[in-house]
């Protein structure tokens, strides 16, 4: 990423120095802020500091040398400032340096050498910030040696010591120098130390000998790194002994069971550690009669995300949902809500964006209720990462005690079943755990399981839904909409099994089916006459595969459908990663002539960013933006913002979700290209699509 530009400030009352100055530093490469007087130049500084801060000395308000003194005592020695005087002017020189100045320039000012000379006073200004990092980094190593330094010769005699923290000695430190260590330590710590001499004077150093210490604060473990030093032919050796503090590490050490049951990320307990405190209080429950719940919390569009944005995005959101969790579940908010709580609230982290809550002693299951809405007015606000903002939501299953189980395995199974269904009514909601969700648990186990079959068995079809040109009242196009009609189920729909696809890997092959199919069909039209392009969706996973470009090509090849006639309709998710692979993919097919689509504008990260960078043809506008028209205004002005954005950038624009004449007439006044929804035409077979274009054009 380029770095952004230094940012100087000019503050001038001089229009024409101003403009000059500016058109010289922006030359330069500076990013530059004008003044117009010197309390101008401290609100704006205040508001939006600079790099470097060049005063003018002769202002009306304040002049240079009383916004210099006043910088400097509120921002610091460090920040650039130049003061411009006249020329040969001295005194003002001096009064400048007198003032805080770093350094001044004489008018009238060389304008072609203005940026050099800034950019090197910003780099001595840096240079003498470094130095003092340097300075200051030295310092905190020599503050940062472990604790105790000392110098021994072969007897174990004190000469030299250095020790910071003398509540690590066993002795006040002016009584070492001229004494040994079998004066100052007692019996077993001297015998280790000579151990370590004895070492060094054979191996040249050691390192790893310990022993214990008891101080006033109480006991302490030290670790002896001795090291021989040079001296004199005919002089005792000496030695340079480092004696580190190693007491936490010790009870580190003994706490490493304890960090077996705890996340690393997020510093949550564990899916262990959660079933285990679970257990203890299903038994606590159990015997005191009372009631608790168990909430599974999963992120919607984490995958995506994670997916689209890398790893390391994904660990910083989950690392901000630990800390929100924690926030809103504080055992003093739960109280403030109605839940009394003995024992507080146990988070955990079961893996994944999958987190957990235990709440117990809980009176009514509304109180339950009351919590999971405020973890959800938490998780809906944005996540800032990676200089954006992310908007994710929660769906939340709910297991009580004992109504929905016995024992702690029994109870997180269901309220996991009772989060999908969450997701499956259209996530960001909780819900209780029914019996009957484990029966539909098992459904999908079995649609899963029939989806790897039904291509095999023909199981799926194609239908096709117009897209009506709102200037030549005539269907230019239709998008292929996938079913599954299942031998014992019926039809299933999309909505149902695509996500299965997603996650099993099926959505591939599905994926190449239906481009198939949809390019085959469209050829067909073509030769009865009817010149439609066929628009087809692309999955996310289906764009990551990197046989993408070779499959599209073959398919075209073998139905003869010309390129320009496919429209690939992609998700934003699927463009988001913005990575050479994207963009290398996107060009590819659009030097075949394939078209693009971006499919469910506005509901996603909708940013402008991509939009300029990828090839598209065509947005097309979610139908939740489409099915308030023409009344409601937020949306009205929505609608026309992506039209103006569209026609700005060149593309077309698609209406979904049309469905009446309001709608068609709104849309058509505010200059959309294409309307889709019922009220154009429903999705129909191939076959019957003559028959349907023919109504259309009849009606249109």
């Amino acid at each position: 990423m380029t770095p952004a530009p230094m940012t100087i400030l000019v503050v001038d009352d001089d229009a024409t120095a101003q403009v000059l100055m500016r058109a010289a530093l922006v030359k330069a490469g500076f990013e530059v802020r004008l003044a117009g007087g010197g309390e101008e130049a401290l609100q704006v500084f205040r508001e939006q500091p600079a790099d470097l801060v060049m005063l003018d000395v002769d202002m009306p308000d304040l002049d240079g040398h009383a916004v210099c003194v006043r910088l400097r005592a509120e921002f610091g020695e460090q920040l650039p400032i130049v003061m411009v005087t006249g020329m040969n002017d001295l005194k003002s020189v001096e009064r400048a340096y007198d003032s805080g100045a770093t350094d001044f320039i004489a008018k009238p000012i060389h304008w072609a050498l203005i940026g050099h000379r800034v950019r090197y006073l910003l780099r001595a200004a840096q240079a003498m910030l470094d130095l003092q990092t340097a300075e200051a980094r030295n310092a905190a190593i020599l503050n940062a040696i472990p604790d105790l330094l000392f110098e021994l010769d072969i007897d174990g005699l004190y000469i030299d010591y250095h020790t910071p923290h003398a509540e690590l000695l066993a002795a006040p430190p002016e009584v070492f120098i001229g004494k040994t260590i079998d004066e100052i330590l007692p019996p077993n710590a001297a015998k280790v130390c000579h151990a370590a001499l004895q070492a060094a004077v054979e191996h040249g150093s050691s390192t790893g000998l310990q022993f214990e210490l008891q101080l006033p604060q109480g006991p302490s473990w030290f670790e002896l790194s001795v090291s021989r030093k040079r001296t004199a032919v005919g002089h005792k050796p000496r030695f340079i002994v480092l004696s580190r503090d190693i007491t936490e590490r010790k009870e580190a050490e003994n706490r490493i069971a304890r960090l077996a049951y705890f996340d690393s990320l997020t510093g949550l307990p564990n899916r262990q550690s959660f079933l285990e405190r679970l257990g203890r209080e299903v038994r606590r429950a159990q015997h005191s009669r009372r009631r608790l719940a168990v909430l599974f919390m999963d992120l919607d569009g984490f995958k995506t995300v994670n997916d689209s944005m890398g790893h390391f995005a994904g660990d910083q959101i989950l690392q901000q949902s630990a800390d929100r969790l924690r926030q809103t579940l504080r055992p003093s908010d739960m109280v403030s809500r109605s839940i009394e709580l003995e024992a507080g609230i146990e988070l955990a982290r079961l893996g994944g964006d999958e987190f957990t809550a235990l709440i117990v002693d809980v009176e009514r299951p509304d109180d339950v209720m009351n919590v999971v809405e405020r973890v959800h007015a938490q998780m809906r606000a944005p996540f800032h990462v990676g200089g954006r903002d992310v908007l994710l939501t929660a769906s939340i299953g709910i297991a009580l005690f004992p109504d929905d189980g016995d024992n702690a395995e029994e109870l997180l199974e269901h309220a996991d079943t009772a989060m999908y269904h969450a997701k499956q009514l259209g996530r960001d909601n909780g819900q209780f755990y029914r019996a009957a969700l484990t029966e539909q648990a098992k459904g999908r186990l079995e649609l899963s399981t029939g989806l790897r079959l039904a291509l095999e068995r023909g199981e799926f079809h194609l239908v096709y839904q117009p897209q009506l040109d709102v200037r030549t009242r005539r269907v230019v196009a239709v998008e292929a909409l996938i079913r599954w009609s299942h031998p014992v189920h019926g039809l299933i729909p999309p909505l149902d099994f695509i996500p299965l696809a997603e996650q099993n890997g099926l959505i591939v092959p599905i994926g190449e089916w239906v481009l198939r199919t949809a390019c085959a069909d469209a050829a067909r039209w073509r030769q009865a006459g009817h010149l439609l392009s066929v628009g087809v969706n692309v999955s996310p996973a289906q764009f990551k595969d990197s046989n993408l470009v070779q499959t599209v090509h073959d398919t075209l090849v073998q139905t003869g459908l010309a390129p320009q006639m496919l429209v690939l309709e992609l998700t934003e998710s699927a463009l988001m990663a913005d990575d050479g692979a994207t963009l290398a993919t996107l060009n590819a097919l659009r030097d075949s002539g394939v078209q693009f689509a971006l499919d469910d504008f506005g509901t996603g990260y909708s940013s402008l960013s991509y939009l300029r960078r990828m090839p598209l043809n065509n947005v097309k506008i979610d139908r939740s933006f489409i099915k308030d028209l023409p009344h409601d205004s937020g949306n009205l002005a929505i609608v026309r913002a992506i039209l103006s954005i569209a026609d700005s950038l060149g593309f077309s624009v698609t209406a979904e979700g049309v469905e009446t004449r309001e709608q068609a007439g709104a849309l058509a006044g505010m200059q959309c290209d294409l309307l889709q929804g019922y009220l154009i035409g429903r999705p129909v077979a191939a076959a019957a699509l003559p028959a349907e274009l023919a109504r259309i054009t009849v009606e249109n």
